[in-house]
């Protein structure tokens, strides 16, 4: 039996693509990592009912703390082999959060906690296996997204922001940054992979678009909620608008299309490779962000 694991896979984007995963491939054993354990097994009982894959488990799993996360990948060392990794969870806040370890919270979730599961999990990957990692047109500074250009420096910057920056903009931009992490990630890894030799595990990273109604806008005031739940909606025929249900579509062909085995390294809008931003591509930045994460979560 393959398995495969997706975490924030009990709502929105995640569980769209877990749904997707499970009708397609009913003898895969499904994980839904998340923090809300209740909301997460409701969650698979809910897609149990709707694709019959009685093989949907539920596990618990908060990005923002590293015993969580080791706690998990321990656990799923004693599960099937995985066929697939999903990095999906994320979080956007709009002023400066840390995290009990100290690090701001959204680039502990958003790359720091999927930076260190993927790491603990690779030897339990099967190849050929795939990586994917959820990505956001906002890492992106030529993109007009309405959100403040990311402000990458370095690691610690990242993890340790000036606590003197806007408050206005301190929270989305530290989310547009924790993006920029993820393109950076998504590509030293897939980079790393190649030269040692395991060219049967591929990474890209994928961008769902826009997409109202998700709980990303959590943290938002009242009127930006509104905004974001019921006025968006009505956005959906424009370019770059989605509903979660056909990004989740998109995201899941990157687990199952058999056209894609062999390809690492890419960026994918909806259901098409292009080119992600300049800065996404510094080797140099991606390599100092790969060895201060190492430090960060205490891996050789």
């Amino acid at each position: 039996m393959q398995s495969v694991l997706i975490t924030g896979g009990n709502s929105g984007l995640g569980y769209q693509c877990a749904r997707v995963i499970a009708a397609a491939q009913p003898q895969w054993h499904v994980v839904l990592a998340s923090r809300d354990r209740a909301k997460t097994t409701e969650a698979a009982r809910s897609l149990t009912a709707e694709t019959g894959n009685a093989n949907i488990v539920a596990a618990e799993l908060d990005l923002a703390s590293q015993e969580s996360v080791r706690r998990l990948a321990a656990s799923l060392k004693a599960a099937p082999p995985l066929s697939a990794i999903v990095c999906n969870a994320g979080m956007q806040f709009t002023d400066l959060k840390f995290t009990a370890e100290g690090n701001e919270l959204t680039f502990a979730v958003n790359h720091l906690g999927h930076f260190l599961l993927v790491n603990l999990l690779l030897s339990h990957l099967s190849p050929p296996a795939r990586i994917v990692v959820v990505g956001s047109a906002t890492h992106d500074p030529e993109q007009f997204t309405g959100m403040p250009k990311p402000d990458y420096r370095h690691a610690q910057n990242a993890a340790k922001p000036e606590l003197d920056v806007d408050a206005g903009t301190a929270g989305r931009r530290a989310y547009t940054t924790s993006k920029l992490c993820n393109m950076m990630f998504a590509y030293e890894l897939s980079r790393q992979l190649s030269v040692r030799g395991d060219n049967a595990i591929t990474v890209n990273a994928f961008d769902p678009g826009l997409m109202p109604g998700t709980g990303l806008a959590r943290d938002y005031g009242s009127v930006q909620k509104f905004f974001w739940r019921f006025a968006l909606p009505v956005l959906r025929l424009l370019p770059g608008v989605n509903s979660t249900s056909r990004s989740g579509e998109n995201l899941a062909r990157l687990v199952l299309d058999p056209t894609l085995e062999g390809t690492s390294g890419k960026y994918f809008v909806g259901r098409k490779a292009v080119a992600s931003s300049k800065e996404s591509y510094d080797e140099a930045k991606a390599s100092e962000l790969w060895a201060s994460s190492l430090e960060m979560v205490s891996l050789a």
